[in-house]
């Protein structure tokens, strides 16, 4: 449950937010950002994750502005830790709802990928969306403070 006032909770977010998904896969995009884009991507990887009939890796994922930081819930091994800057794009799927997705670009090959995380209710991959953008805010304040200072 998000309190009422989180959108508030800059502190919070600086530590990083933490949230209990699971992950159904990646996919590879062509571009950066796009709404259809990433729609088409999900729908991918949600026809994928059903048909390898696996469970879904349990996952928490912690959102500050310095990016995204995967690890498996079970072991809380690091599954990936991606910068702020270099994600593109992050959405909460229209059709699958409860889907929260973003688009990065890869560190090794410079592959964009876009991710997919199940969520447990729909507003729930919609506060995971908000966290993001929030912590793009943050990211580019502090970006613009340091650059002045």
């Amino acid at each position: 449950e998000l309190p009422e006032n989180w959108t508030d909770t800059r502190e919070t977010l600086l530590e990083g937010m933490l949230f209990s998904l699971k992950y159904m896969g990646m996919t590879l995009v062509e571009q950066p950002k796009g709404e259809e884009l990433s729609a088409a991507a999900v729908k991918r990887i949600v026809a994928t994750a059903k048909a390898s009939g696996k469970k879904l890796q349990k996952v928490t994922l912690k959102v500050s502005p310095r990016g995204i930081v995967l690890n498996d819930s079970g072991t809380n091994e690091l599954i990936e830790n991606v910068s702020i800057y270099r994600i593109s794009y992050c959405t909460a799927d229209k059709i699958h709802d409860k889907v929260f997705a973003y688009i990065a670009q890869n560190q090794l090959n410079e592959n964009l990928e876009c991710h997919a995380f199940l969520c447990t209710k729909r507003k729930m991959a919609q506060a995971v969306t908000l966290t993001v953008a929030q912590a793009f805010k943050i990211a580019f304040e502090l970006w613009q403070a340091a650059k002045e200072g």
